[in-house]
């Protein structure tokens, strides 16, 4: 029977490693394609219906399962012969609905390779046996784990446009953590593949172009032996401009580790995910999180100090004990480490965890609709939930972006809650401008437009700070928004510079490709010309 997976990615640029996997892990014939969830719907049926495919898988996760729901539908409106197989965590904890509600004709949950292949050769080859992991309307297989990875095949070598999209690998599956509000604490057992065939499969990848690498396990650091041999393995491998990133459990950082990185790895080669989550000690309890704050703090702290490693590191708003005030306690406490991203994530309910089936114990509203995301609590109003949204919209465009770093480094170093300044900026700039539609110059201009209507005490200053970080941004000579020094007397601020410190450059140069911005006792002097550019401060 003619067969297709398809993966419906958030993003061109990610690709789906599930469906390789099961194409990987059989002897039966399987096409493959993938789409985005901006794709129309006709396009995906079009496929489909043109191709004559009577088996159609699809991958499901929250970022996808709304317009699976759609396309199933009409799936099965056009032809209710064709067999519809859905896998993945979304569809893994109620198999059920999409049997019952969607006409669905199998449900893998949980792992799938052993049981597409087995399916396949059932319905294909009317071969008989128990199928593990499958849902239908007469059958319940039994749930399992995978136990033996190693005897999986790679899927890597499949078609794929590797060299414009994130490449995908896992080294290890399951997580040795209970987070309750996390799919990956139903995983019970953590399990490796075979390092060498992972090995090859950097070299391989390489070589066929790809140089984005996102690192799947839950908790890459679990085996330090097996974590240590990887990061030298790509220290030692590595092709210019490829980068490299990893799931972190921080406080189980072994400093072997970190000291090993800080002294041989080259710099912004790794990049490392950490989830903090909350700083709360009672909500950690709440939702079994086992969190040694401290030891966490200090290893991020090695991490920073060193400069080697870009650090991203995630929040959560929502969990329960958490109020808008200890959260912004949590919040505060994080930024204060001056992680290179920080990211500001809101609760999902996910089905299948613990934290969904305990909603009501603390009062939890939230979207029936993927991805599930909290609307309240009784911790959390409403209110508090838009508020946090607003220092979320703020962090992003004005720390994560990394626009203007020197300016926000000064803004919340003297600031004694970073949080405070992001909310009251936030509701200045919601009730001021618009979210989107925006150039870089005009976040300048905003934030300095709220400093200034609240008499920021050193407006001065931090309008020198953004003329720096604007000037730095970019690399070639940029539109400038505030008032320029009269032309007069910038002509003769280059000729007396270029007679004492900026002797090197021509005038020719000096007059054409410099920007020049008087300070106090100091100048800002930004050059920009043919690949050349350089922003830097003198002394007068």
């Amino acid at each position: 029977m003619k067969t297709t997976l398809i993966g419906i990615n958030a993003k061109y640029i990610h690709t789906n490693l599930a469906i390789r996997l099961l194409i990987a892990n059989t002897e039966n014939p399987v096409d493959m394609i993938e789409f985005t969830i901006k794709d129309n719907n006709n396009t995906i049926l079009n496929h489909i219906i043109d191709n004559n495919y009577e088996i159609v898988g699809i991958s499901c996760y929250i970022w996808n399962i709304e317009k699976v729901k759609e396309i199933i539908t009409e799936i099965k409106n056009l032809n209710k012969n064709i067999i519809i197989i859905l896998g993945g965590p979304e569809v893994s904890y109620d198999p059920n609905l999409y049997i019952n509600e969607y006409d669905v004709d199998y449900v893998i949950i949980n792992e799938g390779e052993v049981a597409f292949n087995a399916l396949l050769n059932k319905l294909n080859n009317n071969m008989d046996g128990d199928i593990p992991n499958l849902v239908s309307k007469d059958y319940i297989g039994k749930s399992c784990e995978i136990r033996n990875l190693k005897a999986l095949k790679s899927p890597y070598y499949l078609p794929n446009d590797y060299a414009s999209r994130i490449t995908y690998i896992e080294t290890s599956r399951g997580c040795p953590f209970n987070c309750s509000y996390c799919l990956a604490s139903l995983e019970k057992h953590v399990r490796f593949f075979d390092i060498e065939q992972v090995k090859k499969d950097i070299i391989y990848l390489q070589e066929k172009g790809a140089r984005t690498f996102k690192f799947l396990d839950r908790t890459f650091n679990t085996d330090v032996k097996a974590a240590t041999e990887i990061f030298s393995f790509i220290i030692e491998n590595h092709l210019p401009n490829t980068s490299w990133q990893f799931e972190i459990t921080g406080d189980i950082l072994h400093n072997d580790i970190i000291e090993y990185l800080n002294n041989n790895a080259p710099k912004n080669l790794f990049r490392f995910e950490i989830g903090i989550q909350s700083t709360n000690i009672q909500t950690n309890r709440l939702v079994d999180r086992i969190q040694d704050n401290q030891k966490l703090f200090n290893n991020i702290l090695k991490i920073q100090n060193a400069g080697i490693i870009d650090l991203h590191l995630d929040l959560i708003a929502g969990l329960p004990q958490e109020d808008i005030i200890s959260f912004a306690n949590t919040f505060d406490e994080v930024i204060a480490l001056r992680p290179l991203e920080l990211q500001l994530g809101f609760l999902k309910m996910l089905k299948g965890t613990k934290l969904r089936r305990e909603a009501d114990k603390y009062g939890y509203v939230y979207n029936d609709l993927a991805p599930y995301e909290i609307i309240s609590n009784d911790f959390l109003s409403v209110n508090d939930i838009k508020d946090i949204k607003l220092v979320e919209e703020v962090l992003e465009k004005f720390y994560n972006s990394q626009f203007m770093p020197k300016t926000i480094r000064y803004i919340l170093d003297i600031n004694t809650s970073a949080f405070n300044f992001f909310l009251a900026f936030g509701k200045f700039y919601e009730a001021s401008f618009s979210w989107t539609n925006y150039n870089v110059h005009d976040l300048f201009i905003r934030l300095l437009s709220y400093l200034k209507s609240i008499n920021y005490f050193n407006y001065d200053y931090v309008f020198f700070l953004m003329k720096y970080d604007y000037l730095s941004y970019f690399k070639i000579k940029p539109k400038i928004w505030w008032q320029r020094i009269p032309k007069s007397k910038r002509n003769k601020l280059i000729e007396e510079l270029h007679n004492n410190s900026l002797s090197e450059y021509s005038l020719e140069d000096l007059y054409r490709n410099s920007i020049i911005e008087p300070f106090n006792d100091s100048y800002l002097i930004a050059i920009y010309k043919h690949n050349y550019h350089k922003v830097f401060i003198i002394e007068k």
